[in-house]
This record gives C-alpha cells, structure tokens and sequence, in this order.
C-alpha cells in the first residue's frame, strides 16, 4: 500500500508540474507581438511599428473557382514613438500585404479587400470618431487591384489612417482578402507601416502565410 501511495503521489506530482509548464509556456505564445522594427528619424526621435495577434484564415472559396484563393484577416497594428518631441508626431499608419504567387493562366491576377471591422484606440488618431468600432457606424474600407500577370511579388496597401501623438493602434476583425486568377499557390505576407509626415519611414513583415 505504501508503494502504491508513493506511486501515485509521484505522478500526481508529475501530472501538476506539466499542468504549470503548460499554462507557462501557454502565456508566453499568446503574448501576441509577432514582429517589430524601429528606425531613428531625423529629429531623433526613436519609430517603432509592430504587428500583434495576426491571423490569416484560409477558406474555401465561395465562387469555388480553383483559381480563387480566399481569406479572412485579423490583427492589430501598434506605433510607438519616443523622444522629446513624440507628443509632436504626426504621420500616417498602413496596413497591407506583400503578395507573391508563381503564375496566371492568361489573364491578369485581381485583388480584392474589404475590411468592415476596425478599431482605432489607445491614441489621439486624427479622427473625431476615434475608439469607435466600425461594422454599424463607419463604412468599411474598399480596395481592387490588378497584379498584373505571374510570375511575382506585388506589394499592396489596403488600409491607411492618419495618426498624432506619442502612440496608437488600429485593429482589424475578419477583413475579408481574395485573389482571382492564380494557377498555384499564392503568399502572403502582412505588413505595417509607419510614414512620418517629414518622410521617414519603418515598416515590419510578418511570416508569409499559405493561401493554398
């Protein structure tokens, strides 16, 4: 009996001490910065843009058309900057896509975003309507491009929000991408970009994500 009682004390313990490592290791993987860079502009000043919580979700496309690739994309976009004229900044924050695909069967490849959730916080964005979420009371932002024909790399900015101040934020929820005309597969890597309104200029990639 006491072996058996040891025994099972032993993996009670084992059990609980691998419980705790999951819930450590747990919290340090929804931390949520996927990537950052920073750059020092003209007037010293210290630029940081960074990609939080991305999420491209892949999705069988609804016109079910094997050249169609869909897709559904949340995350957040963060700047901070730093020195003693940050209170100063003014500039403009973009989202978008680097997207890459081998080739097109004849015609032109076409890109299309739509973002109806967005969520501007934590800043005084140059906007009265700041802090509101969109999807009832702010129409969503459009866009509709020609990638021309593959093979390629074609870099696309489907959001822009003028910014001022020290730091702020722009979230997107279930932003809805297409590509119509790829033979193959198609890439896409989200970026962020922070433009200063003097012309400086950091941007951060995130890891590409696979629209098979």
């Amino acid at each position: 009996m006491k072996a058996t009682g040891r025994i099972l004390a032993a993996l009670a313990t084992a059990f609980v001490m691998a419980v705790s490592a999951l819930f450590v290791s747990g919290g340090t993987a929804q931390a949520g910065l996927d990537n950052e860079l920073t750059l020092n502009d003209e007037q010293g000043r210290t630029l940081t843009i960074q990609q939080w919580d991305t999420f491209l979700n892949g999705v069988f496309p609804l016109d079910r058309n094997r050249l169609t690739r869909e897709w559904f994309h949340s995350g957040r976009a963060k700047y901070i900057v730093a020195g003693e004229t940050a209170e100063d900044f003014e500039g403009t924050l973009e989202l978008g896509y680097q997207i890459g695909f081998p080739w097109s069967l004849g015609v032109g490849i076409n890109f299309s975003y739509t973002t109806p959730n967005i969520l501007i916080s934590d800043a005084p964005i140059t906007n009265p309507l700041s802090s509101i979420i969109t999807p009832n009371l702010l129409p969503g932002v459009s866009i509709s491009a020609d990638l021309g024909n593959g093979p390629g790399i074609q870099e696309v900015a489907t959001f822009s929000v003028d910014v001022a101040g020290a730091e702020g934020e722009v979230a997107v929820s279930n932003a809805h991408g297409t590509v119509t005309g790829a033979a193959g597969g198609v890439l896409l890597r989200p970026f962020a970009r922070l433009i200063s309104s003097t012309g400086d200029s950091v941007t951060t990639y995130g890891e590409p994500w696979n629209m098979n």
